[in-house]
């Protein structure tokens, strides 16, 4: 059950998020056990954002959560992956973002936890 959590400072045209979604999609599967069947996204764009005490540069915040656990070396690999989707689609640069990972064992879904 991962979840995708992504805010940025730029405006976003419908084919940008569905390059993004469909990139996404496809580097989740970087973490064992984690696939597109179950992914969710949120793509918030045209963010009032500030970095350094400036707002003048594109900048992302992009949240991995999930669940169950991951180890820190596919948290290393969709960190380089992110970086690279969100800098190629967005012209982002990988130091104006922040990626934060977080693993949960109480997730519910469809009226129940797992």
């Amino acid at each position: 059950m991962p979840f995708i959590d992504s805010r940025v400072s730029v405006k976003t045209t419908p084919e940008q998020r569905k390059e993004l979604k469909e990139r996404l999609g496809k580097a989740i599967s970087l973490i064992p056990g984690k696939s597109e069947n179950w992914l969710m996204i949120d793509l918030a764009d045209d963010q009032e954002m500030y970095f350094r005490g400036e707002g003048q540069e594109p900048t992302a915040f992009i949240g991995v959560n999930l669940y169950g656990d991951a180890n820190r070396g596919a948290f290393d690999k969709m960190t380089v992956e992110l970086t690279k989707i969100y800098g190629e689609v967005l012209g982002i640069s990988p130091d104006h973002m922040y990626i934060r990972y977080a693993a949960s064992h109480d997730w519910g879904w469809n009226g129940s936890n797992f």
